[in-house]
């Protein structure tokens, strides 16, 4: 542990951040750290739901800040440049869409509506130089941390001389709450007058602030609240929620212990996040002055080897945390009930498809508008499709219509 702090220390990092990191590595050592089986897990029964709540009062979106997960540079589709700086659709880009859905919630509502992306260093030059936003009263985006890869075998910190950058990883996007304290952005909200932030992904472009879940968070006095949406085929490998020990715990594919075969079971789980997530800024900062490390968050232990395009190389561990699994960390967490229509999330060129194709059209206010009826599509696409560039190459002529359609399969 203290060879890994300490190089994590030199390399900068804030005191929460390395508060969060030693946390982390103290759940490493603890037996079946990161693993929640089904057998320990109940269903999670009816919640409340969006379309249930009542319109909202006129200033509900006021003191709401945007803050958008953009640290993803999308080397599952063979990318080396920021995922939300590719075409979206229509010509568009991730960036080019989330901007236009911000003017126009400003224009429409006459809320301030910052803009904040939580980049990586590797983000961050081209992503706010592709950002069409005009300067607002808080800094456009703050950076996520790094940490030490682990040598699987004795849990140093692994070197790797050939390639120096390869020795550090990104700690999960569940690192939000201390990078926000630890880059001073949480305090700059503060400062402004923002006590809510609505944070999601950038590559989910249905996303969009929706002032009547501000406004119920508001009046119920909810810390943190979570968007989710009901199961689906599409949703197989996603995080659920569940109830465990009384409380409601969000589960990832990477605490599934082995040969547990429940994940997968979308009825039995009915709810499943969006990570469309409403923050608390004033009992974020409580809590933080309280606990440095942030939110208690379970251990997520990801296998991996140093060189990732080397399977021969030494086997590392990275220690992840997802954001959402807040939810069950904070007292007085709830869910919400939200359509498909919030959830459209980007991972692969499979996705990518039924993003570009006809079973959506893109409004001018930045919007997507379903055109199709009850679920969306399931595209399933063969190995040689998975990198973009062959993708885009593939159907250089045109996309199949998926409108009608509920699964397509490219042989």
């Amino acid at each position: 542990m203290n060879a890994a702090v300490a190089k994590m220390r030199a390399d900068g990092a804030s005191a929460p951040q390395l508060a969060a990191f030693e946390r982390r590595l103290a759940q490493l050592h603890a037996p079946g750290a990161g693993l929640l089986s089904g057998d320990e897990l109940q269903p999670l029964g009816d919640i409340d739901a969006l379309a249930a709540l009542p319109d909202a009062p006129p200033g509900a979106l006021d003191r709401v800040a945007i803050i958008k997960l953009n640290g993803g540079l999308g080397t599952s589709m063979g990318l080396s440049a920021p995922k939300s700086t590719i075409e979206a659709r229509d010509g568009l880009s991730f960036l080019d869409v989330i901007a236009c859905q911000v003017l126009a919630l400003r224009e429409r509502t006459g809320a301030r509506l910052p803009l904040v992306l939580m980049n990586s260093p590797h983000t961050r030059e081209a992503s706010l130089r592709a950002l069409a936003l005009p300067p607002g009263d808080v800094p456009a985006d703050f950076l996520q941390g790094r940490e030490p890869r682990l040598r699987a075998d004795d849990h140093q910190p692994v070197r790797w001389p050939a390639d120096p950058e390869l020795e550090w990883c990104p700690p999960g996007h569940g690192e939000l709450y201390v990078a926000l304290a630890g880059s001073g952005m949480l305090q700059r909200l503060l400062d402004a007058g923002y006590e809510l932030a609505f944070t999601s992904n950038a590559d989910n472009l249905g996303a969009v602030a929706d002032p009547r879940i501000a406004a119920w968070v508001a009046a119920e006095r909810i810390p943190f609240a979570m968007e989710v949406v009901q199961g689906t085929e599409a949703d197989r490998k996603g995080g659920h929620l569940a109830r465990h020990g009384g409380r409601i715990v969000l589960r990832e594919t990477a605490q599934v212990p082995d040969g547990d075969d429940s994940f997968g079971d979308v009825a039995r789980w009915r709810w499943y996040n969006t990570n469309n997530l409403w923050i608390d800024l004033r009992a974020l900062a409580e809590l933080l002055a309280r606990e440095p490390a942030g939110p208690d968050l379970p251990l997520i232990v990801n296998h991996k080897t140093v060189d990732p395009t080397d399977p021969d190389s030494p086997a590392v561990l990275q220690l992840e945390n997802a954001m959402g699994a807040a939810i069950g960390a904070i007292d007085g967490a709830r869910p919400v009930h939200v359509a498909r229509d919030r959830f459209v999330p980007v991972k692969t060129t499979e996705d990518l498809l039924v993003l570009r194709s006809d079973a959506y059209a893109l409004r001018d206010d930045g919007r997507l508008e379903r055109q199709f009826d009850g679920d969306p599509p399931v595209v399933t696409l063969p190995d040689r499709l998975k990198r973009l560039a062959d993708f885009d190459a593939h159907f250089a002529g045109g996309l199949p219509s998926l409108r009608d359609r509920d699964h397509l399969t490219v042989p």
